[in-house]
């Protein structure tokens, strides 16, 4: 229960910083894309913020024996560039430059009553099950054994 209690008090958090920052805006993120025309860095300045405080943040965690809720750290091991990896960067970049919304912006999106952000949530959704979907028949080659 704890868990859950603190992964609903950092997406709150998250998502209030998202918003406050207008984030969940798609017009100021699209701005920071439009270099030739009504440039808005502000998003910049956001991310830079967030890298900083994820920096400090990582360096005091793991100075830890283990993480507070859990017997052990789960980072990622994988540190290969893969087709995987850059398809996937490439579409959430193309989604992100089409509607200017990311996942993370999105979510607040939805609590602020954006319909634009329910279209872009469900397309998101859609995209990872088909891409969990895909991975799937690749993996078996196309064979499910069902029971």
């Amino acid at each position: 229960m704890a868990r859950v209690l603190f992964a609903l008090l950092a997406g709150l958090v998250f998502g209030t910083g998202i918003a406050l920052a207008g984030m969940a805006n798609p017009a100021k993120v699209l701005n920071f894309f439009d270099i030739a025309g009504n440039w808005d860095p502000s998003l910049a300045f956001v991310m830079g913020g967030a890298v900083i405080v994820t920096a400090i943040g990582y360096r005091l965690v793991l100075r830890r024996p283990k993480p507070l809720l859990d017997t052990t750290f789960h980072l990622p091991t994988n540190r290969r560039l893969d087709v995987p990896l850059i398809a996937g960067a490439a579409v959430f970049g193309i989604g992100w430059g089409i509607t200017g919304f990311c996942p993370g912006g999105s979510i607040p999106a939805l609590g602020l009553g954006q319909s634009s952000a329910v279209v872009f949530v469900v397309a998101m959704v859609t995209g990872i099950a088909l891409a969990r979907l895909a991975r799937h028949v690749l993996a078996t080659g196309g064979t499910s054994r069902t029971a």
